[in-house]
């Protein structure tokens, strides 16, 4: 994973024909998608309008305290080797400062990225237990109650798949149902969190954080039915001998 942007950070004596020729040069490089200069009082009012400090100390800051810098957007495919030359050769020209890729900031989020899938991945086991755990007892538990019923078809010769088949139905209803409000309370979770995602941080990542898209809420929905099927299934494993 990689941040789809870099700073070129300019020298305070840097003349207008050493940024054009800059300019151009990025402009013509594989893999840089966009090009954006910006000035030191750009840089400054950008950063007073999203630094909510900025009123304070910040907001005295001279123009000369934010350096002019050229805004690359970097293509995700664009290779490590080839950024990592480019920004060397950067490095090396009289009118650049510094560069700055923001590796430090990608390899923070890939490491939180990680854990996260993690943890997912183990919730989504506990609650796939919970789902068999559940949807079987409560099988179990309305088999008891229709004991009496299922003696009846039994004895007017209804086979075990029919007799199975609305057990069956029903976990996988009850299954479909706890996904479908697993999938909600993640929406609620998602779009409450997503208001307090850090708007220079999207900014800087170059991604905005999205929602499941509805094939993967619609599988989660269908696995949930599937494993409540299962579920029941299970439970009625001994109502042949019912």
């Amino acid at each position: 994973m990689r941040v789809g942007r870099a700073s070129v950070y300019l020298k305070d004596g840097a003349t207008e024909e050493e940024v054009d020729a800059l300019r151009g040069a990025l402009q013509r490089v594989p893999g840089v998608t966009a090009v954006h200069y910006l000035s030191s009082g750009d840089a400054r009012t950008e950063f007073g309008r999203r630094e909510l400090s900025a009123k304070g100390a910040l907001a005295a800051l001279p123009v000369e305290a934010f350096p002019a810098s050229i805004e690359l957007d970097v293509a995700q495919e664009m290779p490590d080797a080839e950024l990592s030359e480019m920004v060397a050769k950067m490095r090396a020209l009289p009118a650049v400062d510094d560069v700055e890729t923001y590796q430090a900031w990608t390899e923070r989020l890939g490491r939180l990225v990680r854990a996260g899938t993690a943890a997912a991945a183990l919730l989504a086991l506990v609650v796939f237990a919970a789902v068999l755990a559940v949807v079987g007892s409560t099988i179990r538990l309305a088999l008891q109650r229709r004991r009496t019923e299922v003696e009846a078809l039994k004895l007017v010769g209804a086979t075990d798949g029919f007799v199975k088949e609305p057990f069956v139905l029903e976990g996988s209803v009850q299954g479909a149902l706890g996904a479908s409000g697993a999938v909600v309370l993640l929406a609620a979770l998602f779009f409450g969190v997503r208001g307090r995602f850090d708007a220079e941080l999207a900014s800087l990542v170059g991604l905005q954080p999205v929602f499941l898209p509805w094939q993967a809420a619609g599988g989660m929905i269908v696995l949930g039915a599937l494993l409540g099927a299962v579920a029941a299934l299970a439970s009625l494993r001994r109502l042949v001998a019912v």
